[in-house]
């Protein structure tokens, strides 16, 4: 489980192929004394779990699965990634639960600079908005960012100069891809909602939701 609270920027070193997935090498001097062969990782908002530590950083696998749900397969050598550890449970959380679990991928339409700051426009299919609200959490590429607006097509985010200058979102352009993980709490009450739909069929309709 993490918080969506980036702690450093890694640099993907090398990414090959296995007969399981994929085996991935990242550059990150600033946490390598601090993770352990078997620890959970984030990268990019994706859970991965530390199967070597290497001068300079370390290297995760993946499966299939995971690749073809993210963007992991695009990455190359010189990709820069977000990372987070797996968090603390005597820690403060301040960001929200992320599992690190990617339900899909959005594509970056535009970034509008206000200062240092940045509002981001995504688009993304339909599975993934039904699940998010307007001010409430989302992961993107692993960073808990708070939405100012969605609908069926994509959403917005508002970003913090802290935050797009210390991750990876100053580097996208319009067209690059990114993971997205929405917020747990809000899969468990769509589902129970679908599941119910005679009962709650008002607030399913008033949510727009076509039944």
């Amino acid at each position: 489980m993490f918080t969506g609270i980036i702690e450093a920027s890694g640099i993907i070193e090398m990414i090959r192929q296995t007969d399981s997935g994929y085996r991935v090498h990242i550059s990150c001097p600033i946490l390598r004394d601090s993770i352990n062969v078997d620890d959970s990782i984030a990268v990019n908002g994706i859970c991965l779990t530390v199967a070597e530590l290497r001068p300079n950083g370390c290297a995760v696998d993946a499966v299939r699965e995971t690749a073809e749900r993210s963007t992991l397969k695009n990455w190359t050598k010189g990709t820069q990634v977000n990372l987070e550890r797996g968090m603390s449970l005597n820690e403060r959380i301040d960001g929200h639960l992320v599992q690190g679990h990617v339900d899909g991928r959005a594509v970056l339409s535009s970034t509008e600079r206000r200062g240092a700051s940045a509002d981001m426009h995504f688009t993304c299919e339909e599975t993934i908005t039904k699940m998010i609200v307007e001010k409430g959490s989302i992961a993107v590429d692993g960073i808990s960012l708070t939405l100012t607006s969605v609908n069926r097509k994509g959403f917005s985010v508002a970003v913090i100069p802290y935050t797009f200058s210390h991750t990876n979102l100053h580097e996208l352009k319009p067209g690059k891809r990114v993971n997205v993980e929405t917020d747990i709490i809000g899969k468990y009450v769509l589902k129970h909602l679908t599941h119910n739909k005679e009962l709650n069929k008002t607030t399913l309709m008033s949510w727009g939701y076509e039944l």
